[in-house]
Order: structure tokens, then sequence, then C-alpha cells
């Protein structure tokens, strides 16, 4: 039952900034540093520090147009 639950989850769009450091294999410490640096793209909703998935997989790439 729980699977047919998952299956109609959209797909993620953002991770959080530990997420981002896990992908990056950075610490999280320096992955905030990075988001304050504007070095990592970020959105805050409320007191929340979020990184686009898009935008990440851009920085990834090579690519840091917005």
């Amino acid at each position: 039952m729980e699977k047919a639950l998952e299956s109609t989850k959209p797909p993620r769009r953002v991770v959080t900034v530990r997420e981002a450091a896990a992908i990056l294999q950075i610490s999280r410490a320096t992955a905030y540093q990075a988001a304050k640096a504007k070095e990592i793209p970020t959105i805050r909703i409320g007191r929340r520090l979020l990184v686009p998935l898009a935008a990440l997989e851009r920085l990834l790439a090579g690519n840091t147009a917005a």
C-alpha cells in the first residue's frame, strides 16, 4: 500500500543545504559558507534555506547561468 502512495508524490525539485553538501561531497559547514557566498544557488522560504535541484545540476555541469 505504501508503494502506491510513493508513486503519486511529485518529484522533488529542491533539497536542503545538508543534502546538497552530500551530493557535492563537501561538509555541511562548507555548503552553508558557499550558500552565503552565493556559490551554491539557494532560495529561502521562511527560515528554510533550499537548493533547487535544477540549479545544482547546472552547477555540477559547469554552467553557472541561472
